[in-house]
């Protein structure tokens, strides 16, 4: 298969541990059903952030779980399809392991690229645009070398169960607000996005983090995605040389 007719795909915001273990081995198993299916005709594959509800490597461990995506990822990487994962405001805490053992490319910042003659923003997508400055306080901390020295003097049985307790108070506090579109003037990655065009083109932005599939004109010829995730919707985006089309996983 030449270059041309393969695929590059986009998937984000699996968030495997979440809301529980039977649930997050269930989608598991769903997600590497994809990406075996995927891996047929891949080119590239990225993994736009928040793929972990929560992760922290420890000098000497890791948390516990998630063997089947982190095979899988390894096995797409030896055959020589390059696998990008985005840390997103979930998994930020990913340092070494994943890009030593599995062979992924890390990235921490949003990257553009160019695929069949057309330009991509892509990145988790938090902290961006107006707005959140609480979030946007609190990833400055938590992005704090010392901070994270201390976070790492706890035990990993407490310090896994304290990430975990917290992010179910984020999400039972975010309640239903990501499953609503709230409109061009309140949408911060919407804003961003043409505040970006205003400096610079791009045919396309794609971004995780909302977790509601958005397929948005931004501005001439300028699309926004975002991609949606695996909780409720399933969704990844397919981009080739005549299309780019966001799809759902059955």
């Amino acid at each position: 298969m030449t270059d041309t007719h393969r695929k590059i795909y986009f998937a984000s915001d699996f968030h495997l541990g979440a809301p529980n273990y039977e649930a997050s081995l269930e989608r598991e198993k769903k997600i590497v059903a994809w990406l075996d299916h995927i891996k047929q005709d891949a080119k590239e594959i990225y993994l736009v952030g928040d793929i972990f509800d929560f992760w922290f490597e420890y000098k000497r461990a890791i948390p516990k779980g998630f063997v089947r995506l982190q095979g899988k990822i390894a096995e797409i990487t030896d055959s020589g399809i390059p696998v990008h994962i985005f840390t997103g405001n979930h998994d930020m805490w990913i340092f070494d392991y994943i890009p030593k053992e599995l062979g992924a490319t890390l990235h921490r910042e949003p990257i553009t690229k160019e695929f069949f003659g057309k330009r991509f923003f892509i990145g988790h997508g938090d902290g961006l645009g107006p707005g959140d400055k609480g979030y946007k306080f609190l990833k400055k901390v938590f992005a704090n070398k010392f901070c994270q020295w201390c976070f790492a003097r706890l035990h990993p049985n407490f310090g896994v169960w304290l990430a975990d307790k917290s992010s179910k108070t984020s999400r039972a506090h975010t309640g239903d607000a990501d499953e609503k579109y709230h409109g061009d003037d309140k949408e911060w990655l919407v804003i961003f996005c043409k505040e970006i065009l205003e400096k610079e083109h791009f045919d396309y932005f794609v971004f995780g983090h909302r977790h509601l599939p958005i397929e948005k004109e931004v501005g001439e010829n300028s699309m926004y995605f975002n991609l949606g995730e695996w909780i409720n919707y399933c969704t990844y985006l397919e981009v080739d040389k005549d299309s780019v089309e966001l799809k759902y996983w059955k």
